[in-house]
């Protein structure tokens, strides 16, 4: 067990309880911790945006919030956005997911699916993780993050089929076309015969929180078809996203 990460959550614990900015000697006294190694842990947690010194004390800052927020929000999205997805298959046919972005790994995860009853469709299980640069979910979600986060990835991401966007700047010119256009595509740049659409569900701060999508046979993903399927896969994304409260301006 990693006794540096404990300590230093013990001070961001206490610091979260406390009504007022607690200084160094209180928290060294309280946690059983040497001055200097509060101070250490301090300055780490500060450079992180957790803590905020203000008078030679420290208070937690909202990320702590932020961070909940974003987990609360997770769990509350699949459970809206059940039945809007349930009323989305009865019009379409095709799978819908529900995914959300782990920048961390560069991949997004199937948080909640609702199958096609179509005897040849895409299937996904819940939990599944699926590079983010080469599924349209992952591509809508890459696409509202910032210039300065994507510009952060590998120039030469992983190739899985000869459809595959593996270069950073290709990558980027069509996270650009989808942000424009409000939805993301995929033809088989993850597994040949698999294809889909996805747009993105924000929360009521505005930030994306998760990603619409639907996953079709590439036999089907016929741009007539299409065509008739992403003004519905889009206006379920705006009311899920309405239900979460997204202003108007991000839906």
């Amino acid at each position: 067990m990693d006794t540096t990460v404990l300590k230093a959550l013990s001070i961001l614990e206490a610091l979260a309880r406390s009504s007022m900015p607690l200084g160094i000697t209180e928290l060294a006294g309280t946690l059983e911790l040497s001055k200097s190694n509060v101070h250490r842990l301090l300055q780490t947690l500060a450079s992180r945006g957790y803590v905020t010194p203000i008078d030679r004390r420290y208070t937690a800052t909202t990320k702590l919030w932020e961070l909940g927020a974003l987990v609360i929000g997770r769990l509350d999205v699949s459970r809206i956005a059940a039945p809007v997805m349930q009323r989305l298959v009865a019009q379409v046919d095709e799978t819908a997911h529900l995914s959300v972005l782990d920048l961390a790994t560069c991949e997004v995860v199937s948080i909640h699916n609702v199958e096609s009853t179509q005897p040849v469709r895409a299937y996904s299980r819940i939990g599944q993780r699926t590079p983010a640069h080469c599924v349209a979910t992952g591509k809508a979600l890459l696409s509202a993050q910032a210039t300065e986060t994507l510009q952060k990835l590998p120039e030469e991401l992983p190739r899985f089929t000869r459809h595959t966007l593996y270069r950073r700047a290709d990558l980027l010119k069509v996270l650009e076309k989808a942000r424009r256009d409000g939805y993301a595509t995929n033809v088989g740049e993850w597994r040949e015969q698999v294809g889909g659409a996805a747009t993105v569900i924000y929360d009521h701060v505005g930030s994306p929180l998760a990603a619409l999508g639907l996953t079709v046979p590439v036999e089907r993903l016929k741009p007539k078809v299409m065509g008739r399927y992403i003004p519905l896969l889009t206006a379920a994304a705006e009311e899920i996203s309405r239900q979460m409260g997204a202003p108007q301006t991000a839906r």
